[in-house]
């Protein structure tokens, strides 16, 4: 089975198209997870940390249907005909998707499955609001 790429970013840093839509990543499966998890960053303690840490990752493990949608990622991961790349999408990149990218690589390697992660935004700041236009 070849490799997978899995891709965490952040909505509020991607460029935009003509109609001011962000332009995600290009893969075979993009999850926008803005309005489907709850934001972790409105608790206090985890607000200066990222997805890499592991109390950001058991605050996003523990939002409601956050489970559910790691284990269809994995599961879609793991198809005989599997896909190439899996795209995760939050609002600044460094918390839910970063975590979610993170938590679903690891069971996707226990798995028996190569894979490539790569944090498009991660490493920038918290991002406080969307700019003006």
């Amino acid at each position: 089975m070849h490799s997978i790429r899995l891709i965490s970013f952040g909505y509020l840093h991607l460029p935009t198209d003509p109609t001011g839509r962000p332009i995600p990543p290009a893969a075979d499966r993009v999850e926008d997870v803005r309005d489907r998890l709850r934001d972790p960053a409105a608790a206090r303690d985890i607000l200066d940390l990222d997805g890499f840490h592991p109390r950001v990752q058991d605050v996003v493990l523990n939002t409601l249907g956050a489970r559910e949608l790691i284990d269809n990622l994995v599961s879609y991961a793991m198809l005989p005909a599997g896909p190439h790349s899996i795209a995760i999408g939050c609002a600044g990149g460094r918390h839910r998707a970063c975590a979610l990218t993170e938590i679903a690589g690891q069971r996707v390697k226990e798995l028996g499955r190569e894979v490539v992660v790569e944090h498009m935004h991660a490493h920038l700041p918290r991002v406080l609001k969307r700019a003006a236009s």
